[in-house]
């Protein structure tokens, strides 16, 4: 086996991002083969390997047991993994895994629902968020205000916001009137707030926000908010291929958990887990054209009566 950096095998294995690793690392937190090392060391199987003198089993490092699941994030929940407030967070809807740990690739805020991506690999979660990257993230906007063809053209052309110029690829008229007018958007970045900030920027309120799309993975339909499922194989390797990686043959995935899982009582906003609203209008489908959608669905489905969580 060819040695590789003893972070990107750490971050394989879920221990945490490359970034958090080398710090550890630099901290003096791991050891290989008895002796504490640096950045920059490589690793290869046989290597013995301790964090903070524990053993990381082999087969946590070298075998490559790689899952990506889905969530359907709804409003009222936090993307930390303990929240000082005490808040419902997205890591409390998610399955358990043996011996590693869910990490995020990206985030949304509070009142911000949609698709969120976890992988149990370091390595891609931080290639697949990096700027470098580009990854696309395709958003469903309601705003309130008038939107005119010159707003448009400024969120195209480039906004410039507190932290410096940012700007949409693309943004399509996806329906509605007055208070239910929907956009679709796309940028390639993940800044704070940054489609909100965009659209307040050019004198428009955003009312409500979903993420609908992440690079080649869009939020199914039928998913319903506090869910969550596995990945295809084929949609794990068109992530490891955007983000540089080796595909895999095939994805772990443990079929004794069910697909879909909900939030549990305790972490559910009141009034906003399971019910179908305008959200199911907004949902992008699989093709990621946007200038195939029927805005017409957008506009009847905003004023839906919303159905019970079962």
């Amino acid at each position: 086996m060819t040695a590789e950096r003893l972070q990107k095998v750490l971050a394989r294995a879920g221990l945490g991002s490359r970034r958090e690793l080398e710090q550890w690392i630099t901290a003096g937190r791991v050891s290989v083969n008895g002796q504490i090392v640096g950045v920059g060391t490589t690793v290869k199987e046989g290597d013995v390997v301790r964090v903070d003198g524990r053993l990381v089993p082999a087969g946590r490092l070298f075998a490559r047991k790689l899952r990506v699941i889905g969530f359907h994030k709804p409003v009222g929940l936090v993307c930390t993994r303990k929240d000082e407030q005490g808040r419902p967070t997205v890591y409390e809807a998610l399955p358990r895994v043996a011996g590693g740990r869910w990490l995020s690739i990206g985030r949304l805020d509070l009142t911000t629902s949609g698709l969120l991506l976890f992988t149990t690999e370091g390595e891609l979660a931080h290639r697949l968020m990096h700027p470098s990257t580009g990854v696309e993230r395709e958003y469903a906007v309601r705003v309130l205000g008038t939107v005119t063809p010159a707003m448009i053209e400024r969120l195209k052309g480039g906004v410039l916001l507190d932290d410096g110029e940012a700007r949409f690829d693309d943004v399509v008229d996806a329906g509605g009137s007055g208070a239910n007018h929907w956009y679709h958007v796309i940028l390639r970045e993940g800044r704070n707030r940054e489609v909100r900030r965009l659209w307040d920027a050019v004198g428009v309120t955003v009312s409500r926000l979903i993420r609908v799309r992440y690079g080649p993975i869009a939020l199914p339909r039928e998913q319903r908010g506090g869910h969550w499922w596995e990945l295809s194989p084929v949609e794990v390797n068109q992530l490891l291929v955007i983000a540089g990686l080796a595909p895999t043959d095939g994805a772990t995935v443990d079929q004794s958990v069910r697909r879909r899982d909900r939030v549990p009582r305790s972490g559910r906003p009141q009034g906003k887990l399971g019910k179908r609203s305008s959200a199911d209008a907004a949902k992008s489908p699989r093709s990621t054209d946007m200038a195939k959608r029927k805005p017409a669905r957008t506009a009847r489905a905003a004023d839906r009566k919303p159905r019970r969580p079962h």
